[in-house]
């Protein structure tokens, strides 16, 4: 069984619930305090030992592109000034994976935009981490937890966490047949169900590892959702097909395409900065006792 060695993270979207910040910048460019969400996702990655790193992207490429790339005059100036812990800001991008991208020409789909890394993820099982979403675990970087379960099944596995029934509709629910410790034998899954029709409050929340059974799928699947190629139905058949697992992962995730979670993120993280945290919480304590 190969390891799993590549990510491909998908940034295409247009953010339009952001603008009008996301008419000229990219919204996984959004940051969490000084660090673009995209680079964050990232680190995840190549903490998790992804070697190589799959951007799908669409308009304004260029300024993810960018920062993922060299900037030698800024990088020269820092040095001269000996400002050596803003160079490792700029440079580290460049050290912690190979990173490439691809262009997704037409937004039809999470499916449709996996589909787009063919030619890079060749016949292996590939980690796939959609931009939209964050995930916060110091300890235990989250996909390196689907990578785990991925090298002990060798199935595809669909990274989720327990959510309230009645926001189920909100992403999609993974019933299973069986559980052991985090892992569920999945049985099927569903794109955003009327909550009539919830069977499970599991939840896929933006992390996935995909068998090489599933590149097949996605290449012959047909519309499904808003006329989109869904990878929640390529999921489905694989379940039905070649077997695969929902892991209740260990972690925050931080939805970064909600102005509300956005701002859970940030001030989350301000207050485990070290040299914010105290002030932060003064602030944020004494703005709550006036509400």
């Amino acid at each position: 069984m190969s390891k799993v060695k590549k990510a491909v993270i998908p940034v295409a979207g247009f953010g339009t619930r952001f603008l009008p910040f996301t008419k000229a910048v990219p919204k996984p460019m959004l940051p969490i305090l000084s660090v673009p969400a995209v680079e964050v996702i990232a680190k995840e990655a190549a903490d998790s030992g992804i070697e190589e790193i799959l951007f799908i992207v669409g308009q304004k490429k260029e300024i993810i592109e960018n920062h993922f790339s060299a900037f030698t005059e800024l990088e020269e100036k820092l040095e001269n000034e000996k400002k050596f812990d803003l160079l490792e800001t700029i440079t580290y991008q460049q050290t912690f994976a190979k990173v490439s991208f691809v262009t997704q020409k037409e937004q039809r789909g999470t499916a449709d935009a996996i589909l787009a890394a063919k030619k890079f993820v060749k016949n292996e099982p590939f980690a796939v981490m959609f931009g939209d979403d964050v995930m916060y675990n110091a300890e235990k970087p989250v996909i390196g937890q689907l990578i785990k379960a991925y090298e002990k099944t060798g199935k595809t596995i669909v990274g989720c966490k327990k959510v309230p029934l009645k926001d189920v509709p909100k992403y999609a629910s993974c019933e299973y047949s069986n559980v052991e410790g985090r892992l569920y034998k999945m049985t099927k899954i569903t794109e955003k169900p009327p909550i009539e029709l919830v069977k499970s409050d599991l939840a896929p929340l933006g992390r996935y590892v995909l068998a090489p059974t599933m590149m097949p799928i996605l290449e012959n699947l047909t519309p499904g959702v808003n006329g989109e190629y869904q990878l929640t139905d390529a999921l489905d058949k694989e379940a039905k097909t070649n077997g695969a697992y929902a892991y209740d992962f260990e972690g925050v995730r931080y939805d970064m395409g909600d102005r509300l979670g956005f701002l859970k993120a940030n001030v989350e993280a301000g207050l485990r900065d070290e040299d914010l945290k105290d002030g932060f919480a003064a602030y944020l304590k004494s703005l709550v006792e006036k509400l």
